[in-house]
């Protein structure tokens, strides 16, 4: 079949949300499938044939965040074209509730319409104020995935309806091997961090309070950063006399994430709320890396309760440490919780996760009326 995949976050900035779409979209043409993704973008980004860009976004404050969306006439009027002249089976939008492509898409189009929602925040103002007018372009809406329990949750109390739970998927096989960074792990240990290092929901701040802690009692341990951010500001946090130990990568390519994951003892997700899912921890967990991670719904339910990763108490750099320091004394404890991992993340693999997807289409489009996707003429261009 061919399928739309609409992006509404920006494609130059890492987010789950545009992993998630781009691992979708490649696993969908391994599969034999036709794939077109539109998403936002900076005119001048570097796109296999497969994205298209449909303009620059804008950072918008969005549930607890700031989003690069991107909205307005002429958007619309691209988000039509590319409708009008894909020949589409099947659109397949992302977080049709933010004020983006995807939400476009849905006022534009006609025929079969799958949706995907992410977001996990039983207190989404911004949801809760744009349930209305949301409503008419959601009816449009013939099949609906939940990413996780949150998400769902989420979904049914702000825009009613239900969603089949799909969860994100992983490549698994990509992060399985990698060399380490060069001079990591180290005999004193190292613990991993990869994360947007400006967005305080990730946790970044509590897990360099531990650090400075921990680091104070154990002379040889070092810190391993990776992400987007303001690395300076970041390093300002942590005492000058600790600043030596930690490592701060800033934006890295995807190989240089996957070598993060295997070069340290232990991986850190601190996050303090808002994730439907996790994304890091599967990744991780694909590397084998043994996980410490705040016990948060989501993040409980990918590492199962704690078997394959052990949970502290969300916020609390005193609990953070405390499990770090009883892991990082422990190899066969970190090495049992590495094999769970690898065991458990089998199941969130992109081609199981693409089947189940697959079968929400063969679904929506056995009960839909034979003809390609169309851009309706709302709007004038």
């Amino acid at each position: 079949m061919r399928v739309g995949l609409v992006c509404p976050y920006t494609w130059d900035v890492p987010g789950g949300v545009q992993q998630h779409v781009g691992d979708l979209a490649e696993t969908l043409m391994e599969f034999g499938h036709e794939v077109s993704v539109l998403t936002p973008c900076e005119s001048d980004t570097d796109l296999p044939d497969h994205i298209v860009p449909a303009g620059r976004a804008v950072p918008v404050p969005y549930n607890g965040s700031v989003a690069r969306l991107a909205f307005g006439f002429r958007v619309a009027a691209r988000v039509r074209r590319w409708i009008r002249e894909g020949g589409f089976d099947l659109l397949h939008v992302h977080e049709p509730a933010a004020p983006s492509l995807s939400l476009l898409a849905c006022w534009v189009a006609d025929g079969p319409i799958v949706a995907t929602f992410h977001t996990s925040n039983p207190r989404s103002r911004a949801m809760s104020v744009s349930a209305a007018a949301l409503r008419t372009a959601l009816e449009k809406i013939s099949g609906r995935i939940a990413v996780s329990e949150a998400a769902r949750t989420t979904l049914v109390a702000h825009l009613g309806g239900d969603a089949v739970l799909i969860p994100n998927g992983v490549a698994v096989r990509r992060f399985e091997k990698a060399e380490p960074l060069d001079g990591w792990p180290g005999a004193g240990g190292a613990i991993g961090f990869v994360g947007r290092l400006d967005e305080p929901r990730k946790g970044l701040g509590v897990l360099l309070d531990a650090f400075t802690a921990l680091g104070r009692e154990r002379g040889g341990l070092r810190l391993l950063v990776a992400g987007p951010g303001d690395t300076a500001e970041a390093l300002g946090r942590v005492p000058a006399d600790l600043r030596d130990r930690v490592a701060m990568l800033g934006r890295v390519d995807e190989q240089a994430k996957i070598r993060a994951y295997h070069s340290v003892d232990l991986f850190c997700a601190p996050n303090l709320g808002g994730e439907s899912f996790g994304i890091v921890l599967t990744e991780a967990m694909s590397a084998g890396a043994a996980i410490l991670a705040s016990d948060i719904p989501a993040f409980r339910h990918v590492l199962r309760g704690g078997e394959a990763g052990h949970l502290f108490a969300a916020g609390d750099p005193g609990a953070l440490a405390g499990g770090a320091a009883e892991l990082l004394d422990s190899p066969t404890r970190r090495r049992a919780l590495s094999a769970s991992a690898r065991a458990a993340v089998r199941g969130y693999d992109w081609r199981t996760v693409t089947e189940d997807v697959v079968r929400v289409y063969e679904t929506v489009l056995a009960g839909a009326a034979a003809g390609p996707v169309t851009a309706g003429r709302r709007e004038e261009e």
